[in-house]
């Protein structure tokens, strides 16, 4: 399938799941393994009841193999997640969240959703987060200019889905105020 050229300029959301792989995340092993070598690391030895931090792709495979339970990260608990949405729907600014907040919460939910408490309750937090979140950015982009553009405390996905509408409207921003300024430039004689 042909993408249009805005999109290929963005990340497909499977790309940035899988960049969200590296991301490190706490597990119990269930039973004992020697220290692992890895290219970019080492991880282990794994001694269970220990807590061990691991990437995320290592702790969903160990998961999938019952070698594991995953300990939920703090900011994925429906305390926190009230909290945040509760930010959101008060400020104007994006409250601070993992960069990869969407992608490791659905990963999360679908390998290890025994792990996460009140899981489908944290999920029905997730879509009003997003949801709250989306707007904002929408605010965001209708105050646009040529200049700059600020939103901080993004995640990837949410930059990532704006991207091509964001690098279009500049694009045609720019030159419609470069012909404007051009019309106003002084002729010669």
């Amino acid at each position: 399938m042909a993408l249009s050229r805005a999109h290929q300029l963005a990340l497909t959301p499977q790309e940035v799941e899988f960049l969200c792989g590296s991301e490190m995340i706490t597990i119990i092993p269930v039973q004992r393994i020697p220290e692992i070598e890895l290219i970019q690391q080492s991880v282990g030895p794994f001694r269970p009841p220990l807590q061990i931090k691991v990437p995320l792709w290592l702790a969903i495979l160990m998961k999938k193999q019952q070698k594991c339970t995953m300990v939920c990260p703090e900011w994925l608990t429906v305390e926190r997640l009230k909290v945040r949405l509760e930010e959101e729907e008060q400020h104007a600014e994006f409250s601070k969240l993992p960069f990869h907040y969407m992608e490791m919460a659905q990963l999360l939910l679908e390998s290890a959703r025994e792990d996460i408490p009140n899981a489908e309750q944290v999920r029905t937090l997730l879509k009003d987060l997003r949801e709250t979140r989306q707007a904002k950015s929408r605010v965001g982009l209708s105050e646009l200019d040529d200049t700059w553009l600020g939103m901080n405390s993004l995640s990837l996905m949410e930059i990532n889905e704006i991207r091509p509408f964001f690098t279009h409207a500049y694009d045609q921003m720019r030159r419609l105020n470069a012909e404007d300024s051009e019309r106003r430039a002084p002729r010669p004689l």
